[in-house]
């Protein structure tokens, strides 16, 4: 697996704002290593990864983790149909994702590795150890030159995981990602929601970036969310006949785009659309006018 200075630049362009993690994921790989991605959701790990696998030209392999994927369902299994009818023969075997992957030399990314079971994660040190796995009445699987194991997980969710083992982290590269930075989650969502008012994407970027400092909120959106925003707003701007940027259109867009993706400190504290609206009046200001044609928080999206 080879990179060169053309393959960086071609990702820098394929990925905004991650030219430091683009560097140091490909220095990774190309020295052999397997990595772990490790950062909140929206934060590019997935995709990051599948550039990195088109820009190389190698296979790349999906697997989401979760607490159903066992070691049969990772590695593989045989045909029992066909096993009735041709016993344990090698052109019977169905190759799991990790099979497949190290048959054909490529990258298997595994998200979200913290949801896997004991098990299942140990399936998987044994090929990082070894190179190869052994699999009952198949035999030795090899991994072909160019086979890594790329996994990500999110330390901040703490529902249905597992912690990590040290023999996990002995075994890996481990690469922190954070949030980008304001300019480029405004290029981001500019990028995948287009048309929209510069200014107001600014807004709703910052709207979406206060989300995650505020005191009551333990989890706040990603720029997935800002996305969302911009064009439900551009959507629901249409329909009510009312420019994109208008206070109550952007209001509404923001309480369906963004309730359902913040975690409360104290669920039974508040309810997030307080937080929104508390957060969307100190970006946008206040409603225009004397406030009377406002929607009242009773009939906002998630009350009732």
């Amino acid at each position: 697996m080879s990179f060169d200075q053309r393959a960086i630049t071609v990702l820098g362009d394929a990925v905004v704002g991650r030219r430091r993690e683009i560097e140091l994921l490909v220095a990774a790989l190309g020295a052999g290593a397997h990595v772990l991605l490790e950062g909140p959701p929206g934060t590019g790990k997935s995709t990051l990864l599948r550039s990195v696998a088109s820009v190389v030209e190698v296979p790349f392999t999906f697997v989401e983790g979760n607490a159903e994927l066992t070691p049969a369902r990772l590695a593989g299994h045989f045909d029992p149909a066909l096993v009735l009818t041709e016993g344990y023969r090698p052109e019977v075997f169905v190759d799991g994702p990790l099979v497949e992957a190290m048959r054909g030399g490529g990258l298997l990314y595994v998200e979200e590795i913290n949801r896997i079971p004991e098990e299942t994660l140990n399936l998987l040190v044994t090929v990082m150890s070894e190179g190869d796995l052994h699999v009952p009445r198949l035999g030795r699987v090899e991994a072909a030159p160019g086979f890594r194991l790329v996994a990500a997980m999110n330390p901040f969710d703490a529902v249905g995981t597992a912690r990590i083992s040290s023999a996990i982290y002995d075994r890996v590269c481990r690469l922190t990602m954070g949030y980008q930075d304001s300019d480029d989650e405004e290029r981001i969502t500019d990028r995948a929601a287009p048309g929209a008012p510069p200014a107001f994407v600014a807004d709703v970027v910052e709207l979406v970036r206060r989300t995650r400092t505020h005191a009551d909120v333990r989890v706040g959106s990603s720029v997935r969310g800002a996305i969302d925003l911009v064009r439900l707003a551009s959507t629901l701007a249409g329909l009510r006949g009312a420019p994109v940027d208008d206070w109550h259109v952007g209001l509404d867009a923001a309480l369906v785009a963004l309730s359902g993706r913040l975690r409360m400190d104290d669920p039974s504290g508040g309810a997030p659309e307080r937080v929104i609206r508390e957060l969307y009046e100190a970006v946008f200001g206040p409603p225009p006018g004397d406030g009377a044609d406002a929607p009242s928080d009773e009939a906002a999206p998630g009350k009732g």
